[in-house]
Parts: structure tokens; sequence; C-alpha cells
């Protein structure tokens, strides 16, 4: 399962991590991705989608429309 916001188009990160004796190394970063139903009332049904965590506390304050409309 690919890492990616449906909405959002978050995805992940590289990075390094940071011993205390300074040593790096790499790291993936990867973003709150959860599988979620949504109901769009206009097609009144629901969809399936892999929605970042933040984009999921957007659409239960605007909503699914209001949302994609932000976003485009």
């Amino acid at each position: 399962m690919s890492r990616k916001c449906d909405l959002t188009g978050k995805k992940s990160m590289m990075g390094h991590r940071i011993s205390h004796a300074h040593n790096v190394s790499k790291v993936r970063l990867l973003p709150n991705v959860q599988k979620k139903r949504i109901y769009i009332p206009s097609l009144k049904k629901f969809i399936r989608m892999k929605v970042s965590t933040s984009a999921l506390k957007t659409l239960d304050k605007l909503g699914i429309e209001e949302f994609l409309k932000k976003i485009s």
C-alpha cells in the first residue's frame, strides 16, 4: 500500500536520524494515512479513500464538497 493521501497528495519524506554522537542515518518519515469511507451527499453514496488525518480534520470542519473546492 502506498502511503499517499488521495485528497492532499501528502506522501512520505526523507530525513535524517541523528544520534547523540551525531551519527547520521537516513530515515523515511511516513504520513499518518487512514482508509476511510467518506459520504458524498451530491452522489448519495460512500467512497473508500486513503486520507491523511490532517485532511480528515479539515473534512469534518468543512465537508467534502467545500474541501474539494478549496484544494482545486
